[in-house]
């Protein structure tokens, strides 16, 4: 009795060594020398690589990725958000966002390269003025998706693909609707993408370079990696899925050098050494950098101030906060930030709590209105504040009443659970002047200044405040309130906490009090370091919230599992017959073949690594290292970018497969080229291989010109591009 191997070879159960290898020698060396499958001769194919067909790709990305680009003259989807922040760059106006500045910055750029000045809102739906060249912008951006398609060729040549499979990947990434459609705008995601592609790159030649380390070119290529991965961070966190991806073979390269006995080990430190540099150091410089950049430009106060601390808004140009007094007095009117990262100022509104006391609601809240206005006022017991008399200054240990200035009540605490963080208690708002108990007094604890006379200053003074019969401390972390709470941050009053928890640690902002002169402006200053910590922190916190909310309908919003199966698309605009419309859908053969063949590939990897196991030797190690590195890490790049997108708890859109699809559509050209070359032989290889590929080749190119008018636009009635609706989940 035999068993039949993957590869169709017959073995006996105990032999240990296949008769006929799983991957043919021939694709080897079809990948390593420029070998057709077409018998053309090496020196016209050889050239035709070189030159031509890169070119060829170059030339048909930039037509499909420009075509009546500027045909649509209204505010597109997300241009809405990407080209205001770009407006606030050329406003130099300080805002905030939850994707770091390089992208946008670059979005700036376009614009003030073609004279636009910032002032357009950007409005969803409004048609562009005449004095905003959107279709320069759209082409700037548009360029960063038409030379993906070059680089993916160039990555996939780096991988040891053959010319074919060079071909079908390029072709794949060239004639995918989504990438076509979403280039097109002034968006974000084009900028992602290049940045990740260039990123993979690097680190398919670096792996090039494997037996060449130390050498000018590897060092170039690790550089090149190391520069791409800062880059591809700073435009979005998504790109940490991808500083994952040469991460892990960082850490793969690194271990099987541990091996290697005869390697010194001031060698292998050096190994580390450079690693560090290239892969660690300059991105962490790049991405740093890029936010310095940020805060450079936005040197004047605008609508983000209040993410920021008080200290960085009180630099900022036009800023109201340097206007008021210094001193704090009772009857100022202050506004109190949570100086924990992330924190926002206090604040409070005529809501109650559906639950415990029912009482006036207390929050934090991230942007600034009148609701955030507090009043010091003297407890009950001490002599009432009179506006005419002796100014009394609020020093550290003072007793004090905050009075929220809206609703006239009273901050106050009590023994009742806190909404969400139930081992702590409920602040709410309660009574007025007159009504009201001790628990409206709160004990003032100056924790740090950077004045020495023990009072309450503006920006500079770090408080807390202690409930005076409860001993708690008032205290903001974060915490989202459900939405009746408006998804603001909850306050509580923890008993049990420690001088150094940053989450009880508050400050004055703004202070206006007729009585007082104005502070110095030049007492105040805020490092790089920290306003760098505190905005990622800040965006972090604001990334977190942005959940799925169940009393809202989102019809644009998909869940991860539809991306893969291509089960939804994704209407980008109106839908009116004045219209033209977009639809972000992929082409069917890309996104369908590409997840077949992780599946393939996983299924493929499962039966050699069993017959490994039973001591099979199917491959010789040249082999398993194309398999590994062209093959597996490809759809270890897919894994990274994708699964975690089913883990968070925030809302998510089809657009965020587009760079996990990049590397499905890699997955899927080692797999075909695999499978082609090792199920057939003969003269079915000869002749029916060439034929699988051009039949490919056809079917990619057709379905993207069948698809073509939901990435060029749609003009009319939508009623008439109905034959595209294949699947009934899809909306065209």
């Amino acid at each position: 009795m035999s068993s039949t191997g993957v590869n169709g070879g017959a073995t006996k159960p105990r032999q240990r060594k296949a008769t006929k290898e799983a991957v043919p020698v021939e694709q080897v060396e079809e990948v390593k020398v420029h070998s057709s499958t077409t018998g053309e001769d090496e020196p016209s194919l050889e050239t035709l690589e070189k030159i031509f067909a890169p070119l060829l790709f170059t030339v048909l990305a930039f037509m499909t990725r420009m075509y009546k680009i500027g045909v649509s003259d209204i505010v597109t989807w997300d241009e809405a958000h990407f080209g205001k922040f770009g407006s606030h760059y050329l406003k130099r106006e300080f805002y905030f966002d939850v994707h770091p500045p390089l992208g946008k910055m670059l979005v700036g750029l376009s614009g003030y390269l073609c004279g636009y000045n910032g002032s357009f809102e950007f409005k969803s739906g409004e048609k562009y003025p005449e004095e905003v060249n959107y279709t320069f912008m759209r082409v700037f951006n548009a360029t960063f998706g038409a030379l993906c398609v070059p680089i993916a060729y160039y990555t996939a040549k780096s991988l040891r693909f053959s010319t074919a499979a060079t071909w079908l990947v390029t072709l794949m990434v060239l004639c995918e609707n989504s990438y076509a459609t979403i280039s097109r705008f002034i968006l974000l995601d084009s900028m992602l993408m290049f940045f990740t592609f260039t990123t993979f790159l690097g680190l398919a030649k670096l792996h090039t370079y494997r037996n060449q380390q130390f050498s000018k070119g590897w060092y170039f290529w690790m550089t090149f990696t190391g520069v791409n991965i800062g880059c591809v961070t700073s435009v979005k966190w998504v790109g940490m899925l991808t500083t994952a991806l040469v991460g892990i073979y960082t850490i793969q390269e690194l271990w099987e050098k541990f091996g290697d006995l005869r390697m010194p080990f001031t060698t292998y430190m050096k190994h580390w050494a450079v690693r560090v540099v290239c892969l660690i150091v300059i991105p962490m410089a790049i991405y740093m950098l890029s936010f310095k950049v940020h805060f450079l430009i936005l040197e004047n106060s605008g609508p983000g101030d209040a993410q920021m601390s008080s200290l960085f808004q009180a630099n900022l140009k036009n800023s109201p906060l340097t206007k008021g007094p210094l001193d704090v007095a009772m009857g100022s009117k202050v506004t109190i930030k949570n100086m924990g990262y992330g924190g926002g100022l206090l604040h409070s509104h005529v809501q109650t709590y559906p639950e415990g006391s029912e009482q006036q609601q207390v929050t934090c809240y991230h942007h600034k209105d009148t609701n955030n206005d507090w009043v010091f006022i003297p407890i009950r017991t001490d002599p009432p504040y009179d506006h005419k008399g002796d100014i009394r200054y609020v020093s550290s240990g003072d007793r004090v009443r905050l009075i929220h200035d809206m609703t006239g009540r009273n901050l106050h605490t009590h023994k009742i659970a806190a909404p969400v963080t139930k081992h702590q208690w409920e602040v709410s708002c309660y009574g007025n002047d007159t009504i009201g108990d001790e628990k409206d007094n709160w004990i003032v604890e100056v924790v740090k200044d950077t004045h020495k006379d023990g009072k309450v200053h503006t920006l500079t003074s770090t408080l807390r405040f202690r409930n005076e019969p409860l001993g708690c401390y008032l205290r903001a972390a974060n915490v989202a309130l459900p939405q009746w709470g408006f998804k603001q941050v909850e306050v509580t009053c923890a008993p049990d906490t420690v001088v150094w928890d940053r989450f009880t640690h508050w400050n004055i902002e703004q202070h206006t009090n007729d009585r007082l002169p104005p502070a110095d402006t030049r007492s105040y200053r805020s490092p790089f370091l920290r306003d760098f910590v505190h905005l990622n922190v800040a965006m972090m916190t604001s990334n977190n919230a942005l959940v799925p909310d169940p009393d809202k309908r989102d019809d644009l919003a998909s869940r991860p599992w539809q991306w893969p199966l291509l089960n939804v698309g994704l209407r980008m605009c109106g839908w009116g017959d004045e219209s033209v419309k977009y639809y972000l859908l992929g082409n069917p053969v890309v996104v369908w073949g590409s997840t077949l063949s992780v599946v393939v590939l996983a299924l493929l990897t499962f039966v050699y690594i069993c017959r490994w196991r039973r001591q099979y030797k199917d491959m010789t190690g040249e082999q398993v290292e194309y398999y590994v590195y062209s093959g597996i890490y490809p759809a270890l790049g897919w894994a990274l970018h994708y699964f975690p997108f089913i883990l968070m708890a925030r809302v998510t859109y089809v657009h965020h497969y587009l760079p996990a699809l990049y590397f499905a559509i890699m997955t899927f050209g080692f797999v075909f080229d695999y499978v082609t070359s090792t199920l057939m032989s003969g003269r079915a290889k000869k002749y029916g291989r060439p034929v699988a590929y051009l039949a490919m080749y056809a079917v990619v190119v057709g379905l993207f010109w069948e698809f073509s008018p939901i990435s060029f636009g749609m003009t009319g009635s939508h009623e008439q591009y109905g034959y595209l609706n294949w699947l009934s989940t899809w909306t065209i």
